[in-house]
């Protein structure tokens, strides 16, 4: 067996719908640490510490929350692909099989999403470990979680006979069954449900994807070739990624393929695609509740309740789902929490950005709270990290108070530099060209009062930005 080392690809694309409100579009489940301390994909680059220098795949919006939940747990050294846009899984894929290529050689691409969740990692390891000599020969393995319900909400992969006791082939993919079909599934014994987890050469799943999906295949290749490196990101150009048909890699490649193959896993496997699953993979009270928060329950059964920023109580409900956070509460029953979707478009129809955006935003130098607005006013609590600085830039409708609560700052107004310091504050006019710095080792705390005719965040104008926003 040729000797080739392993390289995780974490996907960690997608928006995690169905977990709103607590997952947004700026901030989905993936970045969200809903089932322990560290995040989702904290927890999935845990998962793969063992393995060399892991790829990470994410969109634009997210690639620094990326980075520094990565450097939070020691994960200084990877590879973080920037996709402009979204094309699904089997060019998402491409990319990392063409950068690990360029970078190392070929190499065995373990390829898992970044938002699911195992409680048995060594069992994990144990499958990896059985399905490399079979990748290395060139197959396409994926692994199929041994089912535990006939469960709808998946798609299955039906495994042939024949081959060894650990590892066969693929018979067939199939979509997400009925409850009937889906019982059948589980009586048969020869389904698994696909979790979208992989294993296969870099090589070989190119080669593949030349034969199964050549359009992909090229245009994928292209964009990676125009591809610009910045520090640790990868950074793919909007106009190549957009020429990319989008498809999933099952479409693309695993459902074509004469050499896939498929290793059972029984791990404690969960995808927490919604409030029930998550209710399902959490541990309970006596009751059956799961009360993430601070929260009080009284005479309360089978429930899941989170509260993010002050106290949610309930008395004598059972079976429901309560979410509340600081600009929005989901209230429905549990057997329902997947309609949630409906929620997110309605949001989106009526042009309301709480699908989008919590009250508390994340940006690359820090954060802000809009802790208070009113006609032609809103007041914001804003941090700003160590070493870090806003962009230089202007507004054309607003003025801006800044009050210094901790730390010190320096403030540049017109090319002319301030040093503030706790209980100190400063003004900035309409039309003025500013930026904020903090030059210290502690974050800067401020408030921030807006006031003007608009107050969008979308009237920035910037002239210089470290962190290539434009």
């Amino acid at each position: 067996m040729e000797n080739r080392t392993i390289t995780p690809v974490i996907l960690c694309g997608g928006s995690g719908t169905r977990l709103w409100p607590k997952s947004r579009r700026m901030l989905p489940k993936q970045l969200l640490n809903l089932t322990g301390e560290q995040t989702m994909l904290q927890q999935t680059l845990e998962r793969v510490r063992c393995y060399s220098k892991p790829i990470v795949v994410c969109n634009e919006d997210h690639r620094f929350m990326v980075a520094q939940q990565a450097r939070e747990i020691g994960f200084d050294d990877l590879t973080i692909i920037i996709e402009p846009v979204g094309r699904n899984t089997a060019p998402a894929i491409a990319f990392a099989a063409l950068t690990a290529l360029q970078d190392d050689g070929d190499t065995n691409l373990l390829v898992l999403p970044a938002d699911h969740l195992l409680d048995d990692v060594e069992q994990f390891h144990d499958a990896v470990d059985r399905g490399l000599q079979t990748s290395s020969e060139g197959g396409l393995v994926t692994f199929g979680i041994v089912p535990t319900a006939p469960e709808t909400g998946y798609g299955y992969i039906q495994k042939a006979g024949g081959d060894a006791e650990n590892i066969k082939r693929i018979a067939q993919f199939v979509e997400k069954p009925d409850l009937a079909t889906a019982q059948s599934y589980l009586h048969d014994g020869s389904y698994y449900w696909n979790a979208g987890m992989f294993l296969f050469g870099a090589k070989a799943l190119m080669s593949e994807l030349v034969t199964h999906s050549p359009a992909i295949a090229a245009t994928s290749e292209n964009a990676v070739k125009n591809a610009v490196v910045e520090s640790d990101f990868v950074r793919l150009q909007k106009s190549d990624v957009e020429n990319i048909p989008e498809d999933s890699i099952d479409y693309a490649v695993m459902e074509k393929t004469k050499v896939g193959y498929v290793i059972p896993l029984d791990c404690g496997w969960s995808d927490v695609g919604s409030w029930s699953s998550l209710w399902e993979a959490l541990e309970k009270d006596e009751e059956g509740n799961v009360a993430l928060g601070d929260v009080i329950l009284e005479d309360c059964k089978n429930s899941l309740v989170f509260g993010e920023d002050h106290l949610v109580a309930a008395v004598g409900v059972d079976d429901l789902v309560i979410v509340d956070t600081k600009n929005a509460t989901l209230v429905a029953p549990k057997g329902r929490a997947q309609e949630v979707k409906a929620i997110v478009s309605k949001l989106k129809v009526a042009g309301r950005n709480e699908h989008e955006l919590h009250r508390e935003v994340v940006r690359p130098w820090g954060k802000y709270d809009s802790i208070g607005s009113g006609p032609r006013f809103q007041v914001k609590r804003i941090t700003v990290n160590p070493g870090a600085s806003l962009s230089l830039q202007m507004h054309h409708h607003r003025a801006e108070h800044w009050v210094v609560v901790s730390g010190t700052a320096i403030v540049e107004r017109e090319g002319k530099e301030t040093m503030l310091s706790e209980n100190e504050s400063v003004y900035i006019p309409i039309g003025t060209k500013h930026r904020l710095k903090n030059p210290g080792i502690l974050p800067i705390e401020l408030i921030e009062v807006q006031s003007g005719s608009y107050l969008g965040e979308d009237d920035i104008v910037r002239f210089d930005d470290k962190y290539g926003r434009s």
